[in-house]
């Protein structure tokens, strides 16, 4: 190949030289280096700067503001397969948290113009003030299609404008960074210290409510909680006191809560499970009612003696079809995780209520006699179907039993 075509070659292909893609196309100032030495080069985005974490994808159609919140992809890259990205902007109602977790992002296309009502900033503009790195012009097809076939690689996302990035550099951060099995990152995106919270989830022409009259008094354990759980919550009729991950057992009792739920968060169960599983253990005993959502259902599994382990790629986007073991009925879920419970290692008395249809795995456990289940998916599904929000009311029921 000579100089010429490598020059012309588009943003977002790539050119062997050596043991990895290096060739770098014109007007490409940033690019996703695999640890392995891949390179899929683009245009930057966002905020210039260095990324390294895990790459995964998001197959979902709509919601990318509410995915670049979600505090579960703390220490992830976030490939979207949806390649216009940017139509509905970004506006300040439509977080997660209020401090971003995730690594950095990947599109196929340049950031789309907003053309909607409810945009108040340009989607660029908006990464900027959070401060995240991003590459548009990768052809994320492929980048699937290698995630798909050799698991959810490490790498690191660069942008040099006006420059060019320094691949070798972005390659040996990549390899250096350990990926995530072992990393307790719901830790670092927990809250610093308890808070309430009344907020009812939106409505249009409404915005979102309060809730004045609350039922029940519930206890959030925030390992990445998203904000959507607790608006849900609150709209069910309860009062919601929201405190840090590593809050143990008596000073959850202390508030006298009717119920505990087990929140959504990032990374390895089992390095997060090293403090909550005294906790979860101890709850159980006192008779609460316990609701765990995505890292909390994992812990909660291990908690009563299953195990986990590490996904090839995991699930992520609004398209995921569950079955109810129970009922037979096959809902619709939103789902982001890569460690799933092992639902051969459910030990007698823990009943698998949720299952996979797209490869079997777990989807949801109940304890025997207990009033304590879990599901691997989201039920607040922002964004994402409706269809498991009755989740919701099924564990104000519990604790309306006495």
């Amino acid at each position: 190949m000579n100089d010429e075509s490598k020059a012309s070659t588009p943003a977002g292909s790539s050119n062997r030289q050596g043991d990895f893609f290096c060739a770098r196309p014109r007007g490409a100032d940033a690019a996703l280096v695999l640890a392995d030495g891949e390179v899929f080069w683009g245009r930057g985005a966002g905020v210039p700067g260095i990324s390294v974490g895990e790459v995964c994808f998001n197959t979902s159609m709509t919601g990318y503001q509410e995915i670049l919140t979600d505090p579960s992809y703390a220490g992830q890259l976030i490939s979207f397969t949806c390649p216009h990205i940017g139509n509905v902007g970004a506006n300040p109602e439509d977080m997660e948290t209020k401090t971003p977790a995730a690594r950095g992002f990947i599109l196929r296309e340049d950031i789309t113009e907003p053309a909607n009502w409810r945009a108040t900033t340009h989607l660029n503009d908006w990464l900027k003030s959070i401060w995240l790195t991003g590459v548009t012009g990768v052809d994320t097809r492929r980048l699937s299609r290698r995630i798909r076939e050799g698991g959810a690689p490490c790498a690191a996302l660069i942008y040099h404008p006006g420059g060019e990035p320094d691949i070798e550099v972005a390659r040996s951060e990549a390899a250096a960074w350990p990926g995530l099995e072992g990393m307790d990152l719901a830790n670092e995106v927990t809250c610093a210290h308890p808070y309430k919270w009344n907020q009812t989830e939106w409505a249009l022409g409404r915005g979102y409510g309060r809730q004045a009259e609350p039922r029940f008094h519930v206890v959030v354990v925030d390992f990445g909680a998203k904000q959507n759980i607790l608006r849900c919550l609150a709209s069910s009729g309860c009062n919601v006191t929201v405190v840090p991950a590593k809050t143990t057992a008596r000073e959850i009792l202390a508030y006298e809560p009717n119920g505990v739920l087990l929140s959504n968060g990032p990374g390895d169960p089992a390095a997060t499970g090293i403090y909550a599983i005294p906790m979860i253990l101890s709850v159980m005993e006192a008779g609460i009612p316990i609701f765990g959502i995505c890292l909390g259902h994992q812990i909660l599994a291990l908690a009563v003696g299953a195990k986990s382990y590490k996904m090839h790629m995991g699930h992520r986007g609004g398209n995921q079809p569950v079955k109810d073991l129970e009922t037979g009925k096959v809902e619709i879920t939103s789902q982001n995780h890569g460690f799933v419970i092992d639902k051969e290692t459910l030990p007698t008395g823990v009943i698998a209520t949720h299952q996979s249809l797209f490869d079997g795995t777990l989807e949801g456990l109940k304890v025997e006699g207990k009033p304590v289940f879990s599901v691997q998916y989201h039920p607040e599904a922002s964004p994402g179907p409706h269809d498991s929000h009755y989740l919701f009311a099924r564990f104000v029921e519990l604790m309306k039993t006495p």
